[in-house]
């Protein structure tokens, strides 16, 4: 097996040079992601390795940008665009919604969509509006969308793959507060497929749910719960849409007790609607009600407010000891 030590962003960057090597229909379309490499480097070198027909820089328009990648896919490529922060990706939300999604349904299945969406999200890196969102909701929300989003370098590699060898449009949203985090990457074989939840740490006493960065967040807080007698086992999400619900039941089957973290507003959110759906399905098995901890119903704050907006390890404890309360 081989296995390579590296960055969240390089993770990306060698799963992308792997598509592009395997796929001569892969390209990548995006603002600066050539000669730059991308604001986070997660293109470098990549232009100067396949050329300025497969890696485009394009002009600032979103909405031109994957609306050109449906029309590369309906010609039978297999784009992969990137836009630079999340805030950024509603100026093409029509397209994504109203032509991307819905296309294949609208050609009765005769015609695929394998079009990859990259949107860096989430907070911690003290930046300014519109750079520091987290808009899942909005895409785990419109059918005909596959959304994912990895945790580790690891699944950043191998998911990167899977969604560009997929034939149904993906939303790949990358937590740009883990780009610069190094981690194993095994090179050889994924751990696990793409719409795959996944259990990344053991514990007995309560479930522990998230996605994207707030996985790092909840296992410190199961290190931080362990120290003081409880035992959190902690569940990586990685699919948004679909959610793969197996590994969440079996966990909160067996504590009796869930609490869900992440970054974006608590109201129709991702969050609730996992919170809703265990209720539904493991009603029977819980000692207290899923409990949810997330970023406030305001507009995302100033840089310097960031930390008290975002959900840290004291608010995921205290939501645990409520939990336990009951």
């Amino acid at each position: 097996m081989t296995i390579e030590t590296m960055p969240f962003a390089k993770a990306l960057n060698a799963g992308l040079r792997k598509a592009m090597e395997d796929d001569p229909r892969v390209l990548l379309m995006g603002e600066d992601i050539g000669p730059l490499g991308g604001v986070f480097r997660v293109t470098e070198h990549l232009q100067r390795d396949f050329g300025d027909r497969r890696v485009i820089d394009t002009p600032l328009a979103e909405s031109g940008i994957v609306g050109s990648a449906i029309g590369l896919a309906m010609a039978g490529f297999r784009p992969v665009c990137e836009i630079q922060f999340d805030g950024f990706v509603f100026p093409a939300f029509d397209q994504i919604t109203s032509q991307l999604a819905k296309m294949t349904n609208r050609h009765e299945g005769a015609l695929s969509m394998p079009v990859v969406i990259r949107i860096p999200y989430g907070g911690h890196i003290g930046a300014v509006e519109h750079h520091q969102e987290s808009p899942e909701a909005y895409f785990t929300h419109t059918s005909g969308l596959r959304v994912v989003s990895p945790s580790t370098p690891n699944d950043a590699y191998w998911m990167i793959q899977e969604a560009i060898r997929s034939n149904d449009p993906v939303i790949f949203l990358e937590p740009k507060s883990r780009y610069w985090h190094k981690g194993e990457v095994e090179l050889d074989s994924s751990s696990a497929p793409i719409h795959a939840s996944r259990i990344v740490r053991r514990g007995s006493d309560v479930t522990l749910v998230g996605h994207g960065a707030m996985v790092t967040t909840l296992l410190q807080a199961a290190a931080l719960a362990e120290s003081e007698g409880t035992s959190c086992e902690v569940v990586d999400v990685r699919s948004l849409s679909p959610v793969d619900y197996g590994p969440i039941l079996d966990s909160v089957r067996s504590t009796g007790r869930m609490v869900y973290a992440q970054e974006a507003p608590g109201f129709t959110s991702l969050g609730g609607e996992i919170a809703a759906t265990v209720m539904e399905r493991a009603f029977y098995a819980l000692e207290a009600p899923v409990l949810r901890v997330s970023g406030f119903d305001v507009p995302f704050p100033p840089a310097k407010l960031e930390g008290a907006y975002l959900p840290d390890a004291d608010r995921i404890l205290e939501a645990v000891d409520r939990s336990l309360a009951y």
